[in-house]
């Protein structure tokens, strides 16, 4: 498994706060809503350590993606919206693919699944390892991404 990921999207980042979608932008157009997942609790073969090789440990998950509406607002058909359940999924696939060594890795391919998705506007993806320094309730990285329009 390659150690680094390529990123297509690349918009506007920062280390905290709401993600933004450009001003000017045909998506503002039309209305949005937030899918999330907060504090998904996995185990990972994650780290750079020969100690963080031997076996997992935990890590927490949060995922805010920025999805256009349906056309229809009241449908309740689950081919209209983006499915936190398939999000979850696909977090614990990237998970199981093997050891990764950077939490910056791990952000970027969930923030790069969640952005394949067509309703996707823009994804904010925070990876904490709670063990990670004994003094603090965990270290990690928090990124932004806006899919290019």
């Amino acid at each position: 498994m390659p150690d680094s990921v390529s990123s297509k999207y690349t918009g506007e980042t920062s280390v905290a706060g709401p993600v933004r979608i450009p001003a000017g932008s045909a998506r503002q157009t039309r209305a949005a809503r937030r899918i999330f997942v907060k504090g998904l609790k996995l185990e990972a073969m994650i780290g750079l350590y020969e100690f963080e090789k031997r076996g997992t440990q935990p890590v927490i998950i949060d995922v805010d993606v920025d999805v256009l509406d349906p056309e229809d607002l009241t449908s309740d058909k689950a081919e209209d919206v983006f499915c936190y359940n398939k999000l979850c999924q696909n977090i614990r696939s990237i998970i199981s693919e093997g050891h990764i060594l950077l939490v910056e890795t791990l952000a970027e391919k969930i923030a790069n699944h969640c952005l394949d998705h067509p309703m996707a506007m823009a994804v904010r993806v925070r990876v904490n390892k709670p063990n990670a320094v004994a003094e603090a309730d965990g270290a990690g990285v928090e990124i932004n991404r806006v899919k290019p329009v």
